[in-house]
């Protein structure tokens, strides 16, 4: 091991495991003689080796311990339960998203790319797709969950330890270092209605022991697979969860989940039997034979063929999974270790969506043929999709628009399989009185893509529309039978794209004791990085001309990035430490400079005050600057044209107060970094021996950000691209006023953020004497003020509302959340119950706006008041030592069987909250065994 340096009046923590930990917290008394050596260790923030959580920086660290006894699975699900994380966090349930097969952690809400990931203290390859095609994330999907130490999340800034990503703080999982055995351990789980069934099984295996052989060499290999779950095998079941038709808790037939409906003159949404417009009254007529394609029962009163997604959309997806991981240390001489990692995970995900519409509106870069790069192929000029005159179903005797869902086709499945793998090669050791690390990495990640029954847009058109096409007639709804195959061999294809991204990294730091101050010695760290990171993410194939039914979604870019930084730390008294850190990184097109400060003053040991300043910057990822990102996202808005005052105008429909539009978002590479002001300060108090108390304020302006054009400010551009269904008003027709289709919104550097609120961690132990002991785990983060304000000076507040829409799956952002952890140990037992808490929000998209949902009646929903439920959960886990080397593990999650509360606005979960999914699936039992080889 390394030799240790003598730290007169160390401090160190009374509690720990979950609590949260701050450096320097609360000085103990020497417990030996002044020059007792004590074992120092790196703490994520700082690369100043010191006594055990001894910096000004608020740090929750969770151990193997706290994890085992969460029951999860998953790295992404422990964190995800977690009451830091908030709005733009990706679970693994939302198959309809850009980033569809990918998990990640959003620290504050600020988004997943504002999060830093580490793995060791070190970066990882990014996932292969942006979210949002926008927001370039570290998958958590690809860390082995069996080999986690620990995790350390720093909760304020430190771009100017770690540089870009981290304005919002950092996630550091740690993974073991030196274990000797072999151990192995299965898992099964299934719910309370026997679907959704995850099995995993893991092997973790340790050789050599660092003080006694100089080496150790760990391997670890885990397998998991997960059953896919649809919508369906919960509609029905459990109130409205899963369920797309909400007509029987009071809300009107056409939510966001519905199709099918005849809506008035000039409009209807995609049908199963096909719906035919009139062309004298211009109003739509369905085909015949609902019956035997809608499940639906309750049909439309217009007359349309009424269907609701979940009667294909899955819930979960499929789910297969590997892991492996190998480490190997080498002590080379009593101040000299050498290390390897290298990590590989394999991810499939497949996840069911819905039949293909004939009649989509896609975009695409701009080309000679089509400058605009936007095909609309409901009602655009030379676009339109028709049925010939003398197609055997039109009735008419002349061309005629349609509007159809392929269910002859089938739904499209959405399959990702995600390949990672990350090597690390490193020195470290003692040379001069300098401790120092220094390591090549290299990461890359390959994402295969495809999507399967996608529509050939040249044969339907041709098929449906020209007697001349090899192809003609397309026959659909309930005649579908009489195709022929070779007509669904032209027109059904698969679409598919391959994307990676790489990241190469050599690194080098060094600290050491300076002088000796009133209060200890001080310390100095430096040092230096060079990274180059890419990405290629093209996408999917026949997107590129608008040729299939989906559109354009690219990301391609390359930087190199060179860095320096320093620390220092200064207890410049017996009670009071000052600390201070800069960082200067230089891209090809600019560089930053971020500083940070810290205070810590213990006025005695049981008590200390802790504050930081940091700045913090996030550079422009390539799905946002390259010249070939391009991409086209959706979010749910009130259309002000159709739907001004939240009433809609006559010929409108309660759709258009909540209608899906999507934005064409095309990379800018003139965009300048974001960049960030953080604050915190807090106070640690141990008032009793077996009673710990933290609580800490933080506040952080996220300034210049980088944003494309709101989708509210997008919906109301007169460049919107509208159906002809347009409105009469006045009893004269308005032209643009038809549905909204599709517009643009384009990346800038535009808002800025400023967010505040509290975190609270407080625990309480009890010796219960021959009953064990009893421990009481208190987290919660309340959410002050979220609030955005745009180019124009128009400010938006989202803390307690269902804001923001235009991040990922349209969560919202509660005020509070709350972690109640009791946890009882007895002899060869432990038995933990988690309770945790998700705040009630309005069911607004901005505090001040209308209720973004209503009844069939015209009343709020989904209350009176206009307000989403707060919701509560029970988890339960257990652990039993039964033999020497067997113990026996399961849990309970959802112990009461809670169903969540009903969500109408949110797209992430059909009926439901994402962040309340637990709720959706229902009870679910875990079971497994993990045996110890001697």
């Amino acid at each position: 091991m390394h030799k240790e340096k003598v730290i007169s009046r160390s401090l160190r923590m009374t509690f720990s495991g979950s609590l949260m930990v701050a450096a320097g917290v609360i000085a103990q008394p020497v417990l030996a003689q002044e020059d007792a050596k004590i074992q120092r260790v790196e703490v994520t923030g700082t690369n100043i080796k010191r006594a055990e959580a001894e910096t000004a920086s608020p740090v929750q660290i969770l151990n193997r311990a706290d994890i085992d006894k969460s029951g999860k699975a998953t790295v992404a699900e422990f964190l995800q339960t977690l009451a830091l994380d908030g709005a733009g966090s990706l679970p693994t349930g939302f198959g309809n998203g850009f980033a569809a097969g990918s998990t990640a952690i959003s620290l504050r809400g600020l988004g997943a790319t504002s999060t830093l990931v580490l793995l060791n203290g070190r970066r990882m390859a990014p996932f292969g797709r942006a979210d949002d095609g926008q927001k370039t994330f570290t998958d958590l999907s690809t860390i082995p969950m069996e080999v986690v130490e620990r995790i350390e999340i720093l909760k304020d800034g430190a771009s100017s330890v770690y540089g870009a990503d981290a304005i919002a703080g950092v996630v550091n999982i740690i993974l073991r270092k030196n274990f000797t055995g072999i151990v192995a351990s299965a898992s099964a789980g299934t719910s309370g209605y026997r679907d959704a069934n995850q099995s995993k099984a893991s092997v973790t295996a340790g050789f050599g022991d660092l003080e006694q052989d100089r080496y150790n060499v760990i391997l670890n290999a885990e397998v998991s697979k997960s059953d896919k779950l649809q919508n369906s095998d919960r509609a029905g079941r459990r109130d409205w969860i899963g369920a797309g038709d909400l007509r029987p808790w009071g809300y009107p037939m056409a939510t966001q989940f519905a199709a099918g409906y005849i809506s008035g003159t000039n409009s209807a949404s995609a049908s199963p039997t096909g719906s035919i417009r009139d062309p004298k009254t211009l109003n739509y007529v369905s085909l015949p034979g609902c019956s035997t394609l809608s499940t639906t029962k309750n049909q439309d009163p217009g007359g349309g063929c009424l269907w609701y997604q979940d009667q294909f959309r899955s819930m979960q997806p499929q789910i297969d999974s590997v892991n492996l991981f190998a480490r190997g240390t080498w002590q080379l001489n009593q101040d000299m270790q050498a290390y390897v990692e290298a990590g590989y995970s394999q991810r499939k995900t497949s996840f069911t969506m819905t039949p293909p519409s004939i009649t989509p509106t896609v975009a695409f870069p701009p080309n000679a043929l089509n400058p605009t790069g936007v095909i609309n192929y409901g009602s655009g000029a030379g676009t339109t999709i028709v049925l010939a005159a003398n197609h055997p179903q039109n009735p008419y005797g002349v061309p005629v628009r349609v509007r159809y869902s392929a269910f002859d086709v089938g739904p499209s499945t959405r399959s990702a399989d995600n390949s990672f793998n990350r090597f690390v090669a490193g020195l470290k050791g003692n040379v001069a009185g300098w401790d120092f690390d220094t390591a090549y990495l290299h990461s890359e990640t390959q994402l295969h893509l495809n999507y399967s029954n996608m529509l050939n847009m040249a044969v339907v058109k041709s098929a449906l529309g020209d007697p001349n096409s090899k192809y003609f007639p397309y026959y659909i709804g309930a005649q579908a039978g009489k195709n022929p195959a070779s007509l669904y061999a032209a027109m059904v294809t698969n679409a598919i794209a391959d994307g990676t991204t790489k990241m190469d990294i050599i690194d080098f730091k060094a600290s050491r004791e300076l002088m000796p101050l009133a209060g200890g010695m001080m310390g100095l760290a430096v040092g230096a990085e060079y990274r180059r990171e890419s990405l290629d993410s093209p996408s999917l194939s026949g997107t590129q001309d608008g040729s299939i039914n989906a559109s354009y979604v690219a990301a391609k870019g390359s930087q190199n990035i060179a860095a320096f930084y320093a620390e220092l730390l200064a207890p410049v008294l017996k009670t009071v430490e000052l600390s201070a850190a800069v960082r200067y990184d230089k891209y090809s097109n600019f560089n930053s400079t971020t500083p940070k400060l810290g205070i810590k003053w213990s006025p005695m040991k049981e008590l200390a005050f802790r504050s930081t300043y940091s700045e913090g910057f996030r550079a422009p990822g390539a799905a946002e600057s390259g010249i070939e990102s391009q991409s086209t996202g959706s979010a749910t808005v009130r259309d002000p044209i159709r739907c001004p005052n939240g009433t809609p105008l006559p010929g409108a429909t309660a759709n258009d107060c909540a209608a899906t539009v999507a934005a064409v978002k095309v990379g800018n590479p003139n965009l300048q970094p974001e960049t960030s002001k953080g604050y915190t300060l807090g106070m640690v108090w141990d008032p009793l021996p077996n009673t710990s108390f933290a609580v800490d304020g933080w506040m952080i302006k996220r300034s210049n950000e980088i944003n494309p054009l709101t989708y509210v400010e997008a919906a109301a551009l007169p460049t919107a691209i509208r159906s002809d269904n347009n409105l009469t008003i006045g009893g004269v027709v308005t032209p643009n006023t038809g549905t909204l289709l599709i517009s643009k919104a384009p990346y800038q550097n535009s808002s800025y953020t400023q967010i505040s609120g509290l975190d609270v961690d407080a625990k309480q132990r009890f010796n219960l004497g021959e009953y064990g002991k009893l421990t009481a785990d208190v987290r919660w983060t309340h959410v002050n003020s979220w609030k955005r304000v745009e180019k124009s000076g128009k400010a938006y507040e989202y803390a307690g509302t269902h804001g923001n829409c235009d991040t990922s799956n349209c969560a919202g952002t509660p005020k509070d959340k709350v972690n109640l952890i009791l946890s009882w140990d007895k002899a060869d037992w432990n038995v933990t119950g988690t309770a945790n808490y998700r705040g009630k929000m309005s069911n607004v998209y901005f505090e001040g706006d209308l209720c973004a949902s209503k009844l069939a009646n015209g009343g709020n929903a989904p209350t009176a008041d206009c307000t989403l439920a707060s919701f509560t959960t029970f988890d339960m886990s257990f652990r039993w030592k039964a033999m020497k080397n067997l113990e026996v593990f399961g849990s309970v999650q959802n112990l009461f069987d809670k169903v969540a509360p009903l969500d109408p606005l949110t797209y992430g979960g059909m009926s439901y909250n994402p962040m309340d999914s637990s709720g959706a699936i229902g009870r679910y039992f875990k079971l497994g065994l993990k045996y110890k080889f001697k």
